[in-house]
């Protein structure tokens, strides 16, 4: 679960790192008094969206005079933010942060992350900060410092130091950067955090170490531990479907092509994908049902495929475990049924009960296209796309 950059800041604060003053509007009136409270501008109003590349989409705001504040906060508040991360439809901007500016003398990038590859948490530094860190690691990967860490001891103080030192500061910042590196994987490690990044942490022109950005991301599987955390969630950020989708603990993710599919499973959701692209079809999203699903589950997970309007056909592919197969037909015959589809429907069912499932599915007098198969349900895809664009093209 991503949060919003001042509640990122909040946290930080709380966590002993030290950020510029500031706080964050909802609207102008607010806006004006957080900037007439840190008294002398110039002043940084920033976009409070779920995506990066604010500053280059016109999301932050550089304002001299308090006198403008107002002015500026209300061509903010209110807007649809497009940046090279949200996509074409941008992000809604309801919240501002209102902070002071400060006089920066150097930029460093400092993040962790899980490696999931060594399973095991890794601080990233770099000297190069204020840019995007994917950029370095592919342009210059020697600009990179990695710590990895032990889960069962911790970032030890040694490794902060390592990293001090690798980045070339002034000495005088030793105990300060090593505080900010170890309050920070703290954080990452108390609140289940999948990442923590400050990007840029800045060395004032005072001597100061401050995190004029930041950036914190939750482990969804982790919220049930944090229910603070997970009050910080805002909807507004995210897709509707997904939002309708984890009411009813599904996983929905939205893809830009024309096939709605469900499947049980992220690794059958990947083959899914790979097999309607193979037979030039393009996904149009996912539904996850897991492997707990009820029919009433199955039922509202077909209803949100449908709520995509780009959806022309739907393609359920399900291996039954501890999810059956007749559970699945029976909540894919009630919704059809109660929902009036009218879009054509493959299926492609195996595993526990399947014989059931199909029986079903067979008995219920709706029309279906049963595959037997991941080869013959990849023809029949693309055989009923093929059906569904020359229907669409006559007409």
């Amino acid at each position: 679960m991503k949060i919003h950059e001042y509640q990122a800041k909040q946290l930080f604060t709380a966590y002993n790192i030290p950020v510029p003053r500031g706080a964050a509007a909802k609207t102008t009136e607010d806006a004006f008094r957080i900037a007439e409270k840190i008294g002398k501008g110039p002043f940084v109003l920033k976009a409070q969206i779920h995506a990066g590349g604010r500053g280059k989409g016109g999301g932050i705001k550089i304002v001299n005079d308090l006198g403008d504040v107002k002015n500026t906060a209300a061509e903010l508040l209110g807007m649809i933010l497009v940046t090279p991360q949200t996509g074409e439809e941008g992000k809604p901007v309801q919240a501002l942060l209102v902070e002071e500016t400060l006089s920066v003398e150097k930029e460093i990038y400092l993040g962790i992350v899980i490696d999931r590859q060594k399973a095991c948490p890794v601080v990233i530094a770099s000297e190069e900060g204020g840019m995007e860190i994917e950029k370095i690691a592919a342009t210059d990967p020697g600009k990179l410092l990695r710590e990895e860490v032990d889960f069962a001891v911790g970032l030890r103080p040694f490794q902060a130091g390592r990293i001090f030192y690798g980045l070339g500061i002034d000495q005088s910042l030793s105990r300060k950067m090593s505080t900010v590196i170890l309050n920070l994987f703290r954080l990452f490690i108390e609140k289940d955090c999948s990442l923590a990044e400050i990007n840029p942490l800045v060395v004032t022109k005072s001597g100061e170490l401050v995190a004029l950005d930041a950036k914190v991301t939750i482990d969804d599987n982790a919220l049930f531990r944090h229910q603070d955390m997970a009050s910080l969630r805002d909807v507004n950020q995210e897709n509707p479907l997904e939002v309708e989708a984890s009411k009813f603990n599904l996983n929905y993710i939205k893809l830009k092509g024309n096939v709605g599919c469900m499947v049980n499973g992220a690794g059958l959701a990947m083959a899914t994908m790979d097999l309607i692209k193979l037979v030039g079809a393009e996904p149009a999203n996912f539904l996850d049902v897991g492997g707990g699903a009820t029919s009433e589950m199955v039922k509202q997970g077909l209803k949100i495929l449908l709520y995509d309007k780009d959806v022309k056909m739907v393609f359920i592919n399900i291996f039954g475990g501890i999810l059956r197969c007749d559970t699945l037909a029976e909540g894919v015959v009630k919704a059809v049924d109660e929902l009036i589809i009218d879009l054509p429907i493959v299926i492609r069912l195996e595993g526990t009960n399947v014989e059931a499932g199909r029986k079903i599915l067979a008995g219920s007098g709706l029309s279906f296209t049963v595959a037997t198969g991941l080869k013959d349900a990849a023809s029949k895809v693309a055989e009923t796309l093929k059906q569904v664009n020359n229907m669409k093209s006559e007409t």
